[in-house]
C-alpha cells in the first residue's frame, strides 16, 4: 500500500469515526423526548432510532453533495485538508458530548474543513456566499421556525383533546411520540449521514480516486449509513438526559408535537440540500413545546448555555481544524496525519475515562433533573 492509498484509508477512517460519534451525539434529537415521557423504553428506544436512521440514509443524497462540493473549492483542497477538518468536528462532538451539550455536529463539521481550508489554502477557497445562504441562515432560522411550529402543536393538540379522558389522551399520544419519533430518526438519517458521504467523496476527489462531477460511491453510503447507525445504539444518553429532562417537564402530547415539528422541518431541509443541524430543530421544538402549554417551565438558563455552545461551534471546531492541519504539515506527509491521528485516539481515549466516572446511562437517564448535566451522585 503506498503512502497516498494509506493517507487516504486513514482519512476515510477518520470520518467514519466522526459519522459514528454524531450517531450517538444526535440520538437525543430523535429519542429524548420519547424516553423522558416513557413512550418508549430507553434500550428500545436506541435501537428503533439506529434502525431508521440506517434506512434514512438512502432516501436522499442532496446534502452530501453540497458538502462535498458547496462549501469549499475542492480543486484547493488536500487529504490533509479534509482529515484535519474531520479533527475539528470530531473533538467538537467528544467535548460536548462530555458536557452533555446537545449542539451542531453539521455545524462542527462544516468548521472544521473551513477552518483546515482557510489555513491551507486562503480566503479565497472558501465559499462564503454558500455557507451563508446554507449554513448560517439555516442556523438562524431553522430553531426559530421549529420554536413557533412546535408552541403551535402544542397549542393545538392540548386544545383538540381537552375534553378526552386523561388516560385516553395519554395513551394516544404515547403511540404518536413512537411514530413521530420514529419520523425524526428517519429524518435525521436522510441529513446526518449525508454529510459523512460527502466528506468522503470530497477525500476522493482530492485523492483523484474520483472525478469532481462523479456520484457517491454505494459503498460509502453503506458505510456512513452503518456508522450513524451503530453511534445512535449506543445511546449518547449524557445528551438525552439534557435533552429530555433539561430544557423542561415534557408530557406525551408536548413530546408528540415536538418530534412531529422536528421531522417536518428535517425532511424539509434535506430537500433542498441543506445541511441543517437537526440539533438545532429538535432543542427548538423541545423549548417550543414548553412554550406552547401554559403551565410549563422552561429553563431559560441552560437555554441560554446552549445557544452559547452553537455560537462557538463554527470558530471553535474552525480552530481546532486548523490546528490539526498546521501540525500535520508540520510534520509532513503521511507521518504528520499518523501523528495527529494517534494524538486524536489518545485525547478521545482519555475523554472517554473521564465520562465514566460520573456515567449517564439506560438506567439514570430519567433521574430527576437537578441543574447539572449529569445526575447527581446516589
Amino acid at each position: 500500500m503506498d503512502a497516498d492509498t494509506l493517507l487516504l484509508a486513514v482519512v476515510v477512517a477518520t470520518a467514519l469515526t466522526f459519522d459514528f460519534t454524531n450517531g450517538f451525539h444526535d440520538t437525543a434529537n430523535a429519542m429524548a423526548t420519547s424516553i423522558a415521557t416513557g413512550a418508549l423504553k430507553p434500550k428500545a428506544a436506541v435501537a428503533l432510532s439506529a434502525i431508521l436512521n440506517f434506512a434514512g440514509a438512502f432516501l436522499s443524497l442532496e446534502v452530501a453533495a453540497t458538502i462535498a462540493t458547496g462549501i469549499v473549492e475542492t480543486g484547493a483542497i488536500t487529504l490533509t485538508v479534509v482529515f484535519a477538518g474531520l479533527v475539528g468536528g470530531l473533538a467538537w462532538n467528544l467535548v460536548t458530548w462530555y458536557f452533555g451539550i446537545p449542539s451542531s455536529s453539521s455545524h462542527a463539521l462544516i468548521g472544521g474543513v473551513v477552518g483546515a481550508t482557510l489555513i491551507a489554502a486562503g480566503m479565497s477557497a472558501v465559499k462564503v456566499g454558500e455557507i451563508v445562504g446554507k449554513v448560517l441562515l439555516p442556523a438562524v432560522l431553522a430553531p426559530l421556525t421549529a420554536i413557533v411550529v412546535a408552541a403551535l402543536g402544542t397549542w393545538l393538540v392540548y386544545r383538540v383533546t381537552r375534553s378526552a379522558p386523561e388516560r385516553l389522551r395519554e395513551r394516544g399520544f404515547r403511540f404518536g411520540q413512537i411514530g413521530s419519533a420514529s419520523l425524526v430518526s428517519l429524518a435525521h438519517g436522510t441529513n446526518d449521514a449525508q454529510k459523512t458521504m460527502g466528506v468522503i467523496t470530497l477525500a476522493m476527489i482530492a485523492s483523484g480516486a474520483l472525478t469532481e462531477d462523479a456520484g457517491t460511491p454505494l459503498w460509502v453510503i453503506v458505510s456512513s449509513a452503518l456508522a450513524i447507525a451503530l453511534g445512535t445504539y449506543t445511546g449518547g444518553w449524557r445528551v438525552i438526559r439534557t435533552l429530555g429532562k433539561g430544557l423542561t417537564d415534557i408530557e406525551t402530547p408536548q413530546g408528540f408535537a415536538a418530534e412531529s415539528s422536528s421531522a417536518a422541518v428535517i425532511f424539509a431541509s434535506s430537500q433542498f440540500g441543506i445541511p441543517l443541524s437537526t440539533t438545532h430543530v429538535c432543542t427548538g421544538s423541545v423549548v417550543g413545546a414548553g412554550v406552547g402549554k401554559r403551565t410549563a417551565r422552561v429553563r431559560w438558563g441552560l437555554a441560554g448555555r446552549m445557544a452559547l455552545a452553537w455560537l462557538v461551534t463554527l470558530p471553535a471546531a474552525g480552530a481546532v481544524g486548523a490546528l490539526a492541519w498546521a501540525a500535520a504539515d508540520l510534520i509532513g506527509g503521511a507521518a504528520g496525519v499518523g501523528v495527529v491521528f494517534a494524538v486524536m485516539l489518545l485525547l478521545s481515549g482519555l475523554l472517554l475515562l473521564a465520562a465514566r466516572r460520573r456515567p449517564v446511562h439506560a438506567g439514570n437517564v430519567n433521574d430527576e433533573w437537578t441543574g447539572g448535566l449529569v445526575p447527581a451522585r446516589p
